[in-house]
């Protein structure tokens, strides 16, 4: 049986104004997670809605003390967004990074978590530039709050870093032991496996040998060491398709970020349309690999926007999901 931690985003647990992140916080102690993952909206609604508002530096406090008293860790602060390799100054990204380090440092978090590039417009694919711009980010990091990690992860619509081997390959060439991967099966499974704008919800080939073989090759080549920690979600069925009129649909977002945005439930959970194989990549990523450290649900759902739908429920759901992944995985 998985003894893991188990974490969850505070974006999973509602994303009503009514949904405050104290309430997050006592709803996912209560229905055993240990860690959270604070969202820097979340924690910028938290400052802006008391009375008299907080800065976002005493808010990071409270919310700090809150999470030590429920007895939760803080795993990140994220998403720190479209860093490496964006034509915007260098000095001002890094003052931006900055802020965020000091406000991860002063909620205790173990990761900031970084997702790959995807301002395709406004940046450019030089890996050299983008490895030298990220080893400035750990650096600067380990200078701040030692011990803050950078959590890099490959989102499926990354403009040049969307699969877990190129993370890896950032992360090796980056060479910095506070510079690790965060592993979300939801990219996994959209950039291999799925396609919302398919009527079978399915890639074209064989999309079953080309995610074994990408779970095969993890087996073999990801250090265990490298891996800060694993995110897991399912993907709703789009059914129909994604298409101009569908009420998600964006011309301005890739089909994976429109899928990402709205429609992640927690695993297994079929009745809300999920359909992705996180059971054959839990085993392989956690099972397989053995896997020890945090796992952390990382759900987007369109529900959650409703008022009535908040954190004790969306608690209880990924409870709930966890005991099923348990069950499956057995």
């Amino acid at each position: 049986m998985l003894q893991n931690p188990l974490a969850i985003a505070s974006v999973s647990l509602g994303q009503h104004p009514s949904h405050s992140l104290p309430d997050k916080i006592a709803a996912a102690a209560a229905n055993g997670f240990s860690a959270l993952e604070i969202v820097y909206a979340d924690l910028a609604a938290y400052a802006a809605t008391r009375t008299p508002s907080l800065t976002l530096e005493d808010a990071a406090r409270t919310i700090a003390e809150l999470c030590t008293t429920q007895n939760m860790a803080v795993l990140s602060l994220n998403p720190f967004k479209n860093f490496e390799g964006h034509h915007s100054p260098l000095e001002d990204r890094l003052r931006t990074a900055r802020h965020w380090i000091e406000i991860a440092n002063l909620l205790k978090a173990k990761c900031i978590q970084v997702p790959s590039q995807f301002d395709r417009d406004n940046s450019d694919g030089n890996e050299d530039v983008m490895i030298s711009e990220l080893q400035k980010l750990a650096d600067l990091t380990a200078e701040i709050a030692p011990q803050v990690g950078i959590a890099y992860e490959a989102v499926a619509w990354g403009c040049y870093v969307d699969t877990w081997q190129d993370s890896l390959r950032i992360v090796q060439r980056v060479d910095r032991p506070n510079f690790g991967l965060c592993l979300d099966s939801f990219h996994l499974a959209a950039r291999l496996w799925g396609d919302n704008t398919a009527e079978s919800g399915k890639r074209q080939g064989d999309f079953h040998a080309i995610l074994e073989e990408s779970l095969t090759n993890f087996m073999n080549d990801c250090p265990t060491e490298k891996i800060f920690y694993v995110q897991l979600s399912d993907g709703e069925r789009y059914a129909p398709p994604l298409n101009p009129e569908d009420r998600f649909y964006d011309s301005t977002f890739p089909p994976t970020l429109t899928w990402s945005r709205h429609t992640r439930p927690f695993p297994l959970e079929t009745e809300m349309g999920g359909y992705m194989p996180v059971v054959d990549i839990a085993k392989a990523w956690l099972v397989h690999k053995d896997w020890k450290g945090y796992i952390s649900f990382e759900v987007f759902d369109w529900r959650m926007r409703n008022e009535e739908n908040g954190p004790v429920s969306n608690a209880q759901r990924g409870r709930r999901s966890w005991e099923r992944l348990v069950a499956a995985l057995q």
